[in-house]
């Protein structure tokens, strides 16, 4: 049951980032949210607080990635939750060629519904090769 209800959270929280709002994301943020994404790419963060995880955020809305989750696991009490997401994100250039696709984990903790701390798994390399694509492309998510 519980699972059940974040997937609908998490469905529609990812289908308001992908169309540009970062609200609800700030929102379910605690304060002193951690995330980390692993990697050489310019995407490649362990940061610290709700403005931090912001500023990634809009980058992210930039690029225009589109994000949505296959699967959602959420289990624990509301003062210690573990959440897990699996899914995936790509975006397409103007002309609607596929020019990034990739697949994800997100492993997070919550504390009262708040997600204090994340760590994104995903094929890093692929974040690599976009990385190239935004500078070839003078793409205004290519600045960090």
């Amino acid at each position: 049951m519980l699972s059940r209800l974040g997937k609908r959270l998490v469905d529609y929280q990812l289908k308001r980032l992908s169309a540009g709002d970062l609200r609800l994301t700030l929102w379910l943020d605690a304060p002193d949210v951690q995330m980390t994404f692993p990697g050489d790419s310019s995407w490649a963060v362990q940061l610290h607080g709700k403005a931090e995880h912001e500023r990634w955020l809009r980058r992210f809305i930039r690029a225009g990635i589109q994000i949505s989750a296959d699967e959602v696991i959420v289990k624990g009490f509301p003062w210690r939750m573990t959440l897990c997401i699996r899914g995936r994100d790509d975006l397409r250039s103007e002309s609607g060629e596929l020019v990034y696709e990739n697949r994800y984990v997100i492993w997070g903790h919550l504390r009262w519904f708040k997600l204090k701390r994340y760590e994104v798994y995903e094929d890093t390399q692929k974040t690599v090769v976009f990385d190239r694509w935004l500078v070839d492309n003078q793409h205004a998510a290519a600045a960090v």
